[in-house]
């Protein structure tokens, strides 16, 4: 549980500053590295073919796909019942941009969208949740 204590009783500073790169392990690098870059406009920042993982990159957020030995021996998240990533959320620009990528995403086969954009809550937030390439739940949303 996180907690929030008062800056004033707290003498430490804050030691991190924004996320560096988050690494996602999917059945093919190549397919999940795809989507980003046709269906997000990102670019390819490296690559570690002897690993394997590729490194992709919106200028804000860098992801590293990590290809798994076996994609007969993997097991799909169950996002009720297992520990590790529920999901993750990108920002994007406003509502006609999120509008614009889910009629985008309707028209790609491997793209499994959760649900179209809606608000979030009362709040004046809108967001969309789909499962891309690679298994891996993603949220856009209009922070």
């Amino acid at each position: 549980m996180c907690t929030t204590t008062d800056s004033a009783t707290n003498n430490n500073a804050i030691s991190t500053s924004g996320i560096h790169h988050l690494g996602l392990s999917v059945p093919d690098i190549k397919q999940t590295a795809a989507f980003f870059i046709e269906q997000l406009n990102f670019t390819i920042v490296g690559e570690k073919p002897d690993y394997p993982a590729i490194f992709v990159s919106d200028g804000t957020v860098m992801l590293t796909l990590w290809h798994i030995n076996d994609s007969n021996e993997m097991k799909s998240f169950d996002r009720k019942n297992n520990v590790g990533l529920h999901h993750f959320a990108l920002n994007v620009a406003n509502l006609e941009t999120l509008e614009a990528l889910h009629q985008q995403f309707v028209l790609v086969d491997n793209i499994d969208i959760e649900f179209a954009p809606e608000q979030l809550d009362q709040l004046p937030i809108h967001h969309m949740m789909c499962t891309i390439p690679g298994g891996v739940r993603l949220e856009l949303i209009t922070a």
